[in-house]
């Protein structure tokens, strides 16, 4: 039986979704755009309280747990209650937990106790133990982190299904913004806060309570710099502390602690940089002894253990440690930089702001948690003194009030009969109507109404309280220097001064020995040890290649190697690894990144020259510039310095200069020319751009064609048939192979 073919499936016009232009922008400001204020806003960035929404979750979970008392509870509860406030997963949450632990120890002031395996701030590779084997509850600080948060000190909002609230910020007591370290990363934005010493802060936040105009400088001698939880050393810079504490921008530099074990002659680091981890530096380490630059070090090795900290490297007898240190310092993660960006949430808004800043916005929301919670206190206060002047009313009757309770025939009618009888309210009169019949006696209800004079003279003193706002300033002065008596410990980041740090200096740590170095006309380099040349002096070039410049150096000395686009490059005689005679040796251009089509023209030493040395530039229109070698020098460690000399005619030559007489020096011209003066006539110029002066006068279509010094030239012994004694000069009839005429 054949098969019907079926009929091909007709697409409605009227069902296809019509293509509809929208502008890029358009679809980012719907799309993009709300996405990246919720990672902004609800993610990334802190509050003025000093948590993320995902830490003040977990901590508020822990609160409504009972977990501020009590025994610790295992952390996979905590995740699983958690998540009734956080719709990620269980493993983030956790995350989060982990770090806000004493376990872990990224905080000064940690807020959940813990037991078991949480992993270290100071360790990438050390894991923390899955949730079902850890135990946790909140630490004794929460206490000043939730107080209040029952009497209205803080706004609630719905959790997102709507089934139970949660708080919108936490009412601490003192600014943990500045005291728990924290960082993010949101949309077009991040955050990067330092720790503080909590006692410090304490009496800084007091210090502005006091005066609100206190400046930055004031606040640096109160906070004196960071502390991080790592310990550590902290080298002081005034400026760059300035720059933090008034913008909220900067670095600060954290170097590693250690101790020198000289019975086992080895380095034990005991604390290190907060911003970095040991994996790091053991990595680090490795890649410089690899590479022959620790020759010091022996062995090193991860010793931590319960105890704490460790790490120890084993160094040769007779090693400088401090030096050693220094150098360690330089080149490794021992010593790293924590930067600063001070990006804080503040009424749903991010601002950056420096320490001052972040302070006044913390004492504005204080302020007003702590009104909020005078209120909801003073209310309360109020209500019970209301209750009571009621029931003072029945005292004077009490057989009254028994007598109307009798007679009421429905339970209903109760409250009303009371309130006609005794005058008073609903609230009054309920309240009455609940005592028990035991307690109405006259000495119940006297002890009861002997509270109102007190409770009037409470409900004065909390309207004056929260009517002034310097009262209210000195109660929160109060607060903070209660809770710098209980929580306050000394800095865990020793402060050192410039004056105290060991620095390290490149050259002290370069083998220095002679060497004989040689560039050719096409730019290649070669460094010789005189060893090496010993029996074997011939060099080897590229054909059509020669030598132009041969220097006696030692390994420190430093470089100036001149190009033909009238720019410096600044080199070390180290940076070149040493080779032989028969080796076209390092090409120039290529190792100091010179740009397209520019050549290596001339190299002189830069360290290790004599004082008044000099460079003398020699240009094709005949004009002879001599610019001081000092004029290179630079505050910066720049390696390329441009507008090294003029750029009005091609250069021909540079010549070294090294003697206060002068130096002798020739031109030749393409028209067969030549002449020889001493340097001397050329007027030293301070400016590198500077022209120079008409040495050789050249007739139309005319040019020089080579300079160079005579003493390292082949024609020393006719110099002196070509000298000058003025310039300008039109040169004598130069033929290297016949009589030289006038």
């Amino acid at each position: 039986m054949a098969r019907k073919k079926k009929k091909p499936t007709e697409i409605s016009v009227e069902a296809v979704a019509p293509v509809v232009d929208e502008r890029i922008t358009e679809t980012i400001e719907k799309n993009y755009m709300p996405y990246a204020m919720s990672v902004i806003i609800s993610r990334a960035i802190p509050e003025i309280d000093g948590f993320k929404p995902a830490h003040r979750k977990i901590l508020y979970t822990m609160y409504k747990m009972g977990l501020m008392t009590g025994q610790r509870t295992k952390s996979a509860n905590v995740v699983g209650q958690t998540m009734k406030l956080n719709p990620h997963g269980d493993q983030s949450i956790y995350e989060t937990l982990v770090r806000l632990t004493r376990g872990n120890e990224s905080l000064l002031h940690p807020f959940i106790d813990s037991k078991g395996n949480f992993g270290k701030q100071y360790s990438g590779a050390l894991a923390y133990a899955a949730s079902r084997y850890t135990e946790v509850k909140l630490d004794k600080i929460c206490e000043q982190i939730f107080g209040g948060i029952n009497e209205d000190a803080v706004d609630f909002v719905p959790n997102y299904d709507n089934t139970m609230t949660e708080p919108v910020l936490l009412p601490t007591a003192f600014p943990n913004i500045l005291v728990s370290a924290n960082a993010g990363i949101a949309v077009g934005m991040a955050s990067k806060i330092c720790s503080f010493n909590l006692a410090e802060v304490c009496e800084g936040t007091i210090q502005i309570l006091k005066n609100p105009g206190t400046t930055p400088e004031e606040i640096l001698d109160i906070i004196k710099a960071p502390d991080f939880s790592g310990g550590g050393l902290l080298i002081y810079d005034r400026e760059q502390l300035l720059k933090v504490y008034e913008t909220g921008r900067g670095s600060v530099k954290l170097r590693a602690r250690y101790n020198f074990d000289e019975k086992d002659n080895c380095i034990e680091i005991t604390q290190i940089p907060y911003s970095t981890t040991i994996e790091a530096i053991i990595k680090k380490l490795g890649e410089l002894i690899k590479e022959g630059k620790l020759k010091e070090i022996t062995d090193f090795r991860d010793e931590i253990d319960l105890n704490g900290f460790k790490f120890t490297i084993d160094v040769k007898k007779g090693t400088d440690i401090k030096k050693l240190m220094a150098r360690l310092y330089k080149l490794t993660p021992l010593e790293d930089d924590y930067p600063c960006n001070f990006n804080v949430l503040v009424d749903g808004s991010p601002i950056q702001t420096g320490v001052i800043g972040i302070l006044k916005e913390w004492i504005k929301f204080r302020m007003a948690s702590v009104k909020r919670e005078l209120s909801f206190a003073l209310a309360k206060k109020k209500d019970k003194l209301h209750l009571l002047l009621g029931l003072g009313m029945i005292l004077l009757d009490i057989d009254k009030a028994i007598k109307i309770v009798r007679e009421t025939k429905s339970d209903k009618d109760v409250v009303p009969n009371l309130m006609k009888g005794f005058s008073i309210d609903e609230i009054q009169a309920e309240f009455i109507a609940e005592i028990k019949l035991r307690n109405l006696n006259k000495e119940y209800i006297i002890n009861k109404i002997s509270e109102i004079e007190s409770l009037q003279r409470e409900i004065k003193d909390l309207e004056e309280l929260i009517a002034s706002e310097a009262k209210l300033k000195a109660y929160i002065a109060k607060q903070l220097r209660d809770i710098k008596q209980k929580y306050g410990v000394p800095r865990k980041t020793q402060i050192v001064y410039d004056g105290e740090v060991e620095q390290y200096t490149e050259e002290e740590h370069i083998d220095n020995y002679a060497v004989k170095l040689f560039l050719s006309r096409e730019g290649y380099f070669k460094k010789i040890t005189l060893q090496s040349l010993r029996g074997n002096d011939e060099q080897r070039f590229k054909d059509d290649d020669s030598l132009r410049v041969e220097l006696d150096a030692e390994n420190t000395d430093e470089l100036l190697f001149i190009s033909n686009r009238a720019r410096v490059y600044r080199a070390k005689v180290n940076d070149f690894e040493c080779t032989k005679s028969s080796s076209l040796g390092s090409y120039v251009p290529t190792e100091l990144k010179f740009g397209d089509d520019e050549k290596c023209v001339y190299v002189v030493k830069f360290k290790g020259s004599l004082p008044d040395s000099k460079i003398i530039y020699v240009f094709e229109n005949g004009k002879v510039s001599r610019v001081p070698l000092s004029a290179y020098e630079t505050k910066s460690t720049r390696k390329k310095i441009t507008g090294a000399y003029s750029e009005a005619s091609p250069l021909v030559a540079a010549i070294y200069e090294d003697s206060p007489k002068g130096t002798e020096i020739m031109l030749v011209t393409d028209g067969g020319r030549a002449t020889v003066i001493n340097s001397s006539l050329v007027a030293e110029k301070s400016t590198r751009t500077s022209q120079g002066y008409t040495v050789i006068s050249l007739k139309k279509g005319q040019k020089v064609k080579d300079a160079f010094a005579v003493a390292a030239s082949p024609y020393a012994a006719i110099a002196k048939k070509l000298k000058k004694t003025k310039i300008p000069t039109t040169g004598s009839i130069f033929d290297p192979t016949s009589e030289i005429k006038e």
